[in-house]
């Protein structure tokens, strides 16, 4: 069976005033519909380069991209993308800022009433629903991110596309931001490619993690599977053997096999 997501051959080269820098080489990569994948690497390495032209922000001549056996290069509701900067409009309300995704997407396939339950039921899953007519500037960096979720789970894509979602985060609203990623993806089973620099979260969430290697030319170094069973409890898993093996795997590569001592 042919996988849901494929990246076949994908490079990226950039023109700079210094000459053209190689960012990414022969990328190959394939995930199953309802898989949970992270990429991690060093700075530098192209992952935020690869979710872009996944997302269609960039394009690429070489190699080629299929969703659902489809080629795809341009930016489509098919692909939704959260930010590490949640990138609400702050004139809008929580309501607003999600509803407005909505009427894009389905102001033809969805009567005005089930926009309205739409838009209010993705708020619901990542429990926001208290904070309807709420601007940005009146709500925390937390409830921000969680309804740039919302809205990117409300436009239905076939692949959510995560950039360090909770990186500018503290550390516990990011755990329990962490918790609600995977009881959101535990009932509506979405295919997600979130980019991450903390092992620990690359571990507790994914099924497979994509290590880099650095740049330049950056490509697919190591592919792990992340073989716990699910649901995850993050406080089991701190005595678990199994999840302290995965994470040394990981750090070996980043750390030992990657990481380039300084000139």
């Amino acid at each position: 069976m042919s996988s849901y997501l494929t990246l076949e051959h994908v490079g990226m080269t950039f023109k700079t005033q210094s000459g053209n820098f190689r960012a990414l080489d022969n990328i190959n990569l394939e995930i199953d519909k309802g898989e949970f994948i992270s990429l991690i690497g060093h700075s530098g390495c192209g992952k935020s380069t690869v979710l872009n032209i996944v997302a269609g922000l960039l394009k690429t001549r070489e190699g080629v991209i299929l969703l659902d056996g489809r080629e795809v290069s341009d930016p489509g509701p098919d692909r939704a993308v959260v930010f590490q900067n949640h990138s609400l409009l702050p004139w809008l309300t929580v309501y607003e800022n999600v509803r407005l995704g909505v009427d894009k997407v389905f102001s033809v396939s969805k009567s005005k009433k089930e926009r309205d339950d739409w838009t209010r039921h993705n708020l619901e899953l990542v429990h926001m629903s208290h904070a309807l007519e709420k601007r940005p500037g009146e709500i925390s960096g937390g409830m921000k991110q969680r309804v740039g979720i919302a809205r990117a789970l409300a436009m239905e894509p076939k692949v959510l596309l995560m950039d360090e979602p909770f990186g500018a985060l503290d550390a516990l609203t990011r755990a329990h931001l962490q918790d609600s990623v995977m009881d959101i993806q535990a009932k509506l089973g979405n295919t997600v490619i979130m980019i991450t620099h903390d092992v620990d979260e690359a571990v507790l969430l994914s099924d497979r993690i994509v290590m880099m290697t650095n740049g330049p030319a950056a490509t697919v170094g190591e592919i792990l599977a992340v073989d716990l069973p699910r649901p995850r409890d993050r406080l089991e898993m701190a005595n678990d053997k199994r999840y302290h093996e995965l994470r040394a795997e990981v750090l070996d590569f980043l750390y030992r096999r990657q990481l380039r001592p300084a000139a």
